[in-house]
């Protein structure tokens, strides 16, 4: 008689599936963001009524957000690898320039004695969080397109000089927390790149030396760190918000107090809709509710580092990887301050605080995973083979392109053979110029006679044919001081 599978070996048979990685990620990414809007509804109505007369007012705006992230998901899913490849330069220049733009007085919106947003109109748009996205797919495919046994040179630069570029425009704003992810996400592309560890080591000793001084050196920077070091000294001043968040996570207990039934949302906990959410799940949901919103996130990261060993295309496996060690280390610094672990940064919790243009982007970058588990080779053969599948049947998604290590290698070949030949170019162009240039001109030396310019003569030094010392002799051969 047949037994029936059990739960484990019916998980295990779903995962062999070719297309589990992608629903994994899809369904992560609804339960996620769902959980978030009913979070960022409870949790910011008390303060959204005392402020504009409705309880729904920073809900309508991460309602907004979320349809314009539902939006960039799907285009996510549409673009085609290349073409991500090819943007890829492009797009982080463009966030490079905006972060130089938004420091400028009159362009960026100061809040907070920090400048670091675009305002239009009641919508805001953070472009650190655009930057971080754009580094990503430009540090994947600038490390994908080297040869395999590439120099340390050729792994650090010009990635980490543009990275600290923008770790500089980002500190000017000042913003510590969203450098901090720049390190991280600088940190994961070269490990996974392969960067030496002892390289590696210092690159990330030197970030945190970075990082810590600082924190040190500002007011409000260093009265966190004096916070966390020491959480009574006082209570009612830099320890409030962290004792309040305990507070709040200690009344949950391990049922909740019930949805919407938080104390802590009036007025008690700062920023309950935002950077301490996570205390507010605790406290209405209990410790279940916060052992949910952990599992989701390992069983993202799961589902993540799965489509980077699966994936035969270095740049997808090194974006998949450095997004997916991005988005959980940015989960668990928020979780950590929440609880007491670690000194207060500011990160959001990734789909789940309310953050406008963070929720955004932040879509856009898990259907950035999405679709490079499409790209798994298994999921190819079977989208080719028909296996579509309702949900891609309705999302009408274009077939992903099997990944070709000769197309790729000639690809590589053919713009290393364009660059050198744009360095050709540029070398002749200099040398051209410096010959059609007129000689330098020698200037007499004070109290030292010009040089005559008869003693220039090119031949000067070489030895003379014997008719030509004749000539030059006038027939005078035979005097003395002339030998025949």
């Amino acid at each position: 008689m047949k037994q029936a599978a059990g739960p484990r070996t019916r998980f295990g048979a779903w995962l062999a599936r070719p297309l589990a990685s992608f629903h994994l990620i899809v369904t992560i990414t609804g339960l996620l963001t769902v959980l978030g809007l009913v979070m960022v509804l409870s949790s910011s109505s008390v303060e959204s009524y005392a402020d504009t007369g409705s309880a729904y007012g920073t809900f309508t705006t991460q309602l907004i957000f979320v349809a314009v992230g539902a939006v960039l998901f799907y285009v996510a899913l549409l673009l085609p690898v290349r073409v991500m490849r090819t943007m890829a330069l492009p797009a982080f220049a463009v966030s490079v320039v905006l972060l130089a733009l938004v420091l400028i007085p009159g362009i960026g919106t100061l809040s907070g004695g920090a400048r670091r947003w675009f305002t239009l109109g009641p919508l805001s748009f953070q472009p650190s969080e655009l930057a971080k996205v754009t580094l990503v797919v430009w540090g994947a495919h600038l490390l994908a397109s080297r040869r395999q046994n590439a120099s340390v040179k050729e792994m650090v630069v010009p990635l980490v000089p543009a990275a600290l570029l923008v770790c500089v425009l980002i500190v000017l704003q000042p913003n510590l927390s969203t450098t901090i992810a720049f390190g991280i996400i600088l940190a994961s592309l070269l490990w996974f790149a392969g960067l030496p560890l002892r390289l590696f080591l210092g690159i990330v000793g030197a970030g945190a030396a970075a990082a810590l001084v600082l924190a040190l050196t500002a007011g409000y920077r260093s009265d966190r760190v004096k916070a966390y070091l020491n959480p009574g000294a006082d209570p009612q001043g830099i320890g409030y918000q962290g004792r309040q968040a305990k507070f709040s996570l200690a009344d949950g207990g391990l049922f909740g107090r019930g949805l919407g039934q938080s104390r802590a949302k009036w007025s008690y906990l700062p920023n309950s809709h935002n950077d301490f959410i996570f205390a507010i799940i605790g406290e209405e949901l209990g410790f279940l509710g916060c052992m949910l919103v952990i599992g989701l996130f390992a069983l993202f990261v799961y589902a993540g580092l799965r489509i980077a060993m699966r994936s035969i295309d270095p740049f997808l496996r090194l974006l998949t990887a450095t997004a997916t060690t991005w988005i959980l280390a940015q989960a668990l610094i928020n979780i950590g301050y929440v609880i007491g672990l670690l000194p207060v940064t500011g990160l959001q919790l990734p789909l789940v605080s309310a953050g406008g243009s963070s929720i955004a982007i932040t879509l856009f970058m898990f259907g950035v995973i999405a679709n490079a588990a499409r790209h798994e080779p298994e999921a190819v053969a079977a989208l080719h083979a028909g296996q579509v599948g309702r949900f891609g049947r309705m999302l009408r998604l274009p077939m992903p392109e099997q990944y070709s290590p000769a197309r790729a290698e000639a690809a590589r070949k053919a713009a290393q053979a364009k660059a050198a030949q744009k360095r050709a170019a540029q070398q002749r162009a200099a040398q051209q110029q410096r010959a059609a240039a007129p000689p330098p001109r020698r200037r007499a030396v004070a109290g030292r006679p010009a040089p005559d310019p008869r003693r220039a003569d090119p031949r000067r030094g070489r030895a003379l044919a014997s008719d030509e010392r004749t000539r030059r002799s006038n027939g005078r051969t035979g005097e003395r001081g002339f030998r025949r």
